[in-house]
């Protein structure tokens, strides 16, 4: 691989440096944060040889490289000088800036929630179901517990959303939980038996009902973010331990019920009846377009600024609109899933096509089709609009509401929707017409967006006449995980080689084969070792560990050093990751894929212990 001449390509293809405001790497990509997107051509930077992918989301345009990637980094940084570089300061800077910023709070404050926002929607969904068979009385006392473990989430949702949103701006989560623990706390709750304002200071109080309220804790955070920064600037060290959360209690939850707060409220039910008001003017027509384009939607990031809307049209007790006319978009692409199965006789194919069927099925997720199938043949991606737009305008004609907030479709999820059969069957119109759409005119398996391979200076080391079969062996103490379930696109379309993955229970990654270190990071959260045969094991510890900026992690090998089995590489803190919010599931993928015949998973998916046998990997004859 040219470094230097791969570097240029990719810097003038996304819009230049005058285009790029920072950039970082991690063990497998470049994070650009860019002042334009549209600046950048993103299809000519997934057709460079060298390029694996593009993603564009949650603020930044993601290049994918694989294991070149800090060596590609550093030429792109020594022409534009990314590591010093300021932010540049023009009118459309700083309109991106702040739309990515927006999206990146959203999204990075909503998504530790989701997992406990689905567990308590299946609780409110199971109750529905008890009810209506006549199983549990409404006015039983084993309801009366149940309904509170599914209602807490929502109804305290101001407190948990001060500990995210703060998380994401690095400030204090427990003043900012205050503060939205202050809007629910029973003696202000209580003034509004009394009518519908109060006074502070004789200021006006406008009595609102903030339980499940989402858009005045964005407001109220954000501006009190600004605030505890600027007095740790004002304030004597020694006294910021008190000093800086008493003054922002006192400053910040008169505020908030004084301003931000009826602000934020009146802010979420104008955008609500809005789109509300779009959907009943011709739910049909309103159902195709928001099926049609959501795929789209997601594969932004955008989706994330939904929630909100879905949550205040939930709190008015009405139920939502939005999400049935969306759902049709998840059953279309596992329906592309089924129908992919079906129709190739390609065996890797075909396994991939039933493994995220079934995912999708039970667990809503759709990320491994979307990035394993739809984007590698593109004409899956006309079969999936047409059938999310068709079954979206069933829903509208049905006039199917979701009733307990669930944002993922599957199975278990149904009961959130009424009436659950006009839903269902508007998924299964979606589900079946694009399963059968693949079956009838193929799937385009000339059209690949990128090949699912990485790239390597060394072919020659690729081929070990002496040898048939490497084994790779475990790394971690933990449990062994399919690829697919790695909650990382990248990895789990195998865009960056095939492999498995282990969520590990000890922090100690062990070297997996004899050979050297091929690629380190200065975040210490990844390490790739190139065996004698030519192998490249590349271990990944954790989702987007990389923003810990090499906390918790401490590498004890260099780049270009000799390691034997079992020798240790990295040694990280188990609880320390997963207090800040990290996942630690570790995909350990071969990247250079393609130089071998086959590359077998030799360990059954559950316990495993450092240096049990992992992956078979078979030579090219």
């Amino acid at each position: 691989m040219d470094h230097p001449k791969l570097a240029k390509e990719i810097l003038n293809l996304v819009g230049g440096k005058e285009n790029v405001q920072s950039l970082t790497h991690c063990a497998t990509r470049l994070r650009f944060v860019l002042n334009n997107n549209k600046r950048a051509d993103a299809k000519k930077l997934e057709q460079t040889p060298g390029v694996l992918k593009v993603v564009v989301g949650g603020g930044q345009f993601q290049v994918v490289i694989g294991n070149d990637v800090s060596e590609v980094y550093k030429h792109i940084d020594k022409e534009g000088g990314f590591a010093n570089k300021e932010a540049a300061q023009g009118n459309d800077v700083q309109k991106t800036s702040l739309t990515s910023k927006i999206f990146s709070v959203i999204s990075g404050s909503l998504s530790p929630l989701i997992p406990v926002f689905a567990g308590a929607g299946l609780v409110k969904a199971l109750l529905i179901v008890l009810e209506r068979l006549g199983w549990i009385a409404v006015d039983s006392s084993t309801y009366a517990i149940l309904a509170a473990a599914g209602n807490s989430v929502f109804y305290f949702l101001p407190i948990l959303l001060g500990v995210t949103i703060a998380r994401v701006y690095n400030v204090s989560s427990f003043v900012a939980a205050a503060i939205g623990a202050a809007l629910l706390e029973p003696s202000f709750t209580a003034l509004g038996t009394t009518g519908g304002s109060t006074s502070f200071l004789g200021i006006p109080v406008p009595l609102l009902d903030y339980a499940s309220s989402v858009f005045p804790m964005f407001i109220a955070v954000s501006l009190y973010a600004v605030l505890e920064r600027f007095l740790k600037r004002i304030i004597h060290k020694n006294l910021q331990l008190f000093a800086v959360p008493f003054i922002s209690l006192v400053i910040m939850v008169p505020l908030t019920t004084i301003l931000i707060g009826p602000f934020g409220v009146y802010v979420g039910q104008w955008i609500g009846v809005a789109v509300n008001f779009l959907i009943n003017a011709n739910p049909v027509i309103a159902g195709a377009i928001l099926g049609g384009v959501w795929f789209f939607v997601v594969l932004l990031g955008l989706h994330w600024a939904v929630v909100p809307i879905i949550m205040s049209n939930l709190a008015t007790g009405n139920g939502d609109v939005i999400v049935p006319l969306l759902a049709p978009s998840s059953a279309a692409a596992m329906g592309i899933a089924l129908g992919v199965f079906l129709k190739t006789r390609d065996k890797d194919l075909k396994a991939l096509g039933g493994s995220t069927f079934l995912s999708g099925i039970l667990s809503g997720v759709t990320e491994p089709i979307m990035y394993g199938i739809i984007l590698r043949y593109r004409k899956t991606l006309i079969y999936l609009i047409i059938a999310a737009a068709v079954g979206g305008a069933v829903e509208g004609a049905l006039g199917v509401k979701l009733i307990a907030f669930n944002f993922f479709v599957n199975i278990f999820t149904l009961p959130a929707q009424s009436p659950v059969l006009y839903f269902v069957i508007g998924l299964l119109v979606s589900l079946a017409l694009a399963a059968i759409l693949p079956l009838l005119f193929g799937y385009d398996t000339d059209n690949k967006a990128t090949p699912a391979v990485a790239h390597t200076e060394h072919p020659a080391e690729a081929l070990a006449p002496q040898q048939s079969e490497t084994i790779v062996l475990s790394p971690l103490s933990g449990r062994v995980i399919g690829l697919e379930q790695v909650e990382d696109a990248v990895f789990s379309s195998e865009s960056m080689g095939k492999g498995i993955a282990i969520e590990p229970d000890k922090g100690v990654l062990v070297s997996p084969i004899d050979g050297k270190v091929a690629v380190t990071v200065g975040s210490s959260h990844a390490i790739a070792v190139r065996g004698e045969d030519g192998v490249e094991v590349l271990m990944h510890i954790g989702i987007d560990t990389v923003k810990l900026k090499g906390r918790h992690f401490s590498q004890k090998v260099s780049e270009g050093d000799t390691v034997r089995k079992g020798d240790v590489l990295i040694e990280f803190d188990v609880e320390g990751i997963k207090a800040e919010g990290y996942k630690l599931t570790t995909p350990i993928v071969i990247t250079n894929t393609h130089e071998f015949r086959d590359i077998r998973i030799a360990a059954s998916q559950g316990p495993i212990q450092p240096l049990q046998e992992l992956l078979k990997i078979s030579k090219q004859e």
